[in-house]
């Protein structure tokens, strides 16, 4: 039996074990401790500028907090990426809103602003005012940013950023995770550096990071006292020590990364039927957290794809569903030319761990070759 070669598993050394087991040691193992505000100011550091950190157990609950900063609610409408994970969409549903899904466009496969605006001129035409606009670097390849903020100006609706897996990766030398009012990384096992689970909000103001951690830790005021509605939301000292950790190695990661796409690069430019996602021009800067490609479907199937490398215990998986197709979403809204179906429908991810070895880079491209001959 061939030995598993994984999609993107997390990238563990010595330290970090070091590290796990001191903040045990510690007795500090819950959401307070030391740990996390030095977390947070690490983030800080690598984010720039007016970036101001929450952390939080994950992602999906940074962008939850981030809609209820918006005061989103029931009978609000949110413009949100239709080629994303669920976990975009759903803390709209949490909060009672309505999401209206957008098409992708077809160089990064994030928020198309020609379909953005024409959401929002529809919309207003309805007399039904969007309250929010999420965005997505989908798989680490950073969103047409100058384009979509000129519409979210235009219109007066703010942005949340879903930068869930673009840690490291920039747009005009500018960090993702920044171009958002608020916007939110992800620290899950399979992310470019992790804290195995955990999520970060990234406000723009003091008084809005201090909101969430308000929120966040169940809308505690004194004693027992709680003024609103709240959450456990907070990340643990012990995560926030391995996420200290794993962030001093991050700009090593995202060149291991990149290292990985120019090798699928040189590799697949040998062959025909596939197409790599690539950066558009220098504007774009991607950390590559996964490779993904497209097959002609002339001459290949996902399907059978997909079940080759299943043979050789190879972790390759398909793209994206878009949202407006998943079975408890088909009755929202949405606006587009239904592009992200194709990428559904022939796209797949292949292993893109930093840790990937040239043996099993190896490995992989020998499985392309029996099917692309």
């Amino acid at each position: 039996m061939y030995s598993k070669i994984w999609l993107s598993k997390p990238h563990f050394e010595k330290e970090d074990f070091d590290v796990f087991k001191e903040t045990i040691v510690s007795n500090w193992v819950s959401t307070v401790g030391p740990n996390i505000a030095s977390f947070e100011k690490s983030i800080e550091s690598v984010m720039g500028e007016n970036s101001k950190v929450v952390a939080l157990n994950s992602g999906t609950s940074a962008i939850h907090l981030a809609l209820k900063l918006l005061e989103i609610g029931s009978g609000d409408e949110v413009l949100c990426q239709t080629f994303t994970f669920c976990a975009t969409v759903n803390p709209i549903l949490y909060c009672g809103a309505t999401p209206v899904f957008i098409e992708s466009e077809k160089e990064t496969w994030n928020m198309c602003p020609v379909f953005l605006e024409e959401a929002i001129q529809d919309r207003l035409k309805k007399k039904c005012r969007p309250k929010a606009i999420v965005v997505v670097d989908s798989y680490g390849m950073p969103a047409k940013w100058d384009e979509i903020l000129a519409v979210s100006r235009k219109y007066g609706i703010p942005v949340i950023e879903d930068a869930a897996a673009a840690l490291g990766s920039m747009y005009k030398g500018q960090m993702c995770g920044t171009f958002g009012e608020y916007s939110i990384l992800s620290f899950n096992g399979n992310k470019i550096v992790t804290t195995s689970s955990g999520g970060v909000l990234i406000c723009k103001e003091n008084h809005d990071k201090e909101r969430a951690i308000y929120l966040a830790t169940q809308a505690k005021q004194e004693g027992f006292i709680h003024g609103e509605v709240g959450y456990n939301f907070r990340m643990s000292n012990v995560l926030a020590a391995i996420g200290l950790k794993q962030l001093t190695v991050l700009e090593k990661r995202v060149q291991q990364r990149r290292e990985n796409h120019f090798r699928y690069q040189s590799f697949i430019t040998t062959l025909g039927g596939i197409e790599l996602q690539q950066e558009k021009n220098s504007n774009f800067y991607a950390n590559f957290w996964l490779n993904c490609i497209l097959l002609d479907p002339s001459l290949n199937s996902k399907t059978s794809v997909l079940k080759e490398f299943s043979k050789h215990n190879i972790d390759v998986r398909s793209l994206w569903c878009p949202l407006h197709l998943q079975p408890y979403l088909k009755k929202t809204l949405y606006y587009g030319d239904h592009y992200s179906q194709q990428l559904f429908e022939t796209g797949l991810c292949l292993p893109s761990s930093s840790n990937l070895t040239p043996e099993e880079f190896d490995r992989i491209c020998q499985v392309f070759k029996t099917f692309l001959k």
